[in-house]
Order: C-alpha cells, then structure tokens, then sequence
C-alpha cells in the first residue's frame, strides 16, 4: 500500500495547520472535506478560532488531544517555523500540501520517526485511495 493511502487509513485526528476561513483557500475547504469523511479534524492559525464549525488552535502544542495527522497549508519557506512543535507532539504522520515542500524539514521529522510526504494533496489522494 502506498505511503499516502496507508496515512489516510491509519489517521483518525488531522491538524490542519494555516486553515483559512476564505472560501476561495484550500485549506478551510480540505478540512471540512476531512471532517465531512468522518476524521476528527482541528486547525491551527494564530488568529482565528473556528473555521466552518471546526475549532482552530493557535499553535499544534496548544490542541488538547493527540494528533495523527499534521496537514500543513504553509509556504514552503515558513515549515521550519512549526518543526518545534511538529516534534514536540510527535504526530504519526506529516503531510506536506501541493506545492510545499521543504526537504530539510521533511528530513528532521523522517529522522524523529515521523513519515513525511512533501508536495501532494490529501483530498486528491481520498479519491484515489
């Protein structure tokens, strides 16, 4: 089974982190897609506190619960930004949208035992898998 399939079975709990409560952004629209498909979805943004009936977090270190999955929404060059606490939280897994990818990031997590997939997006991969 591939990587991205084996991710999406074995998650239940998904931080989306840079939701966006713009209709016109990705970020907001995947995590309803996710929580619509039965996952136990949060965001994470510094501001904002819900997005679309889902609660959002200021940081992945402030979400009460355990997360297998961090969904990252963020420029490229912003991921190192959040490496700390993707570390600190020790997530199953770490998924990198389309058009983000930071290898050295990716790198540091695969080496805290931390999958990483760079550069794909969670609700194509639904549909294939």
């Amino acid at each position: 089974m591939e990587l991205t399939c084996k991710i999406l079975k074995e998650s239940k709990t998904v931080a989306v982190v840079g939701i966006s409560n713009k209709m016109e952004r990705d970020s907001g629209r995947i995590a309803e897609l996710l929580k619509r498909r039965g996952y136990d979805v949060v965001g994470v943004h510094p501001t904002l506190k819900e997005v679309f009936g889902i609660p959002v977090y200021a940081s992945l270190k402030d979400i009460p619960h355990k997360i297998d999955l961090v969904d990252v929404f963020l420029s490229s060059d912003k991921v190192p930004m959040i490496m700390d606490d993707v570390l600190a939280i020790k997530p199953k897994y770490l998924w990198f949208q389309f058009g983000v990818i930071n290898d050295e990031a990716a790198s540091l997590a695969e080496q805290n035992g931390i999958p990483t997939v760079q550069n794909r997006c969670v609700a194509i991969e639904l549909n294939v898998c």
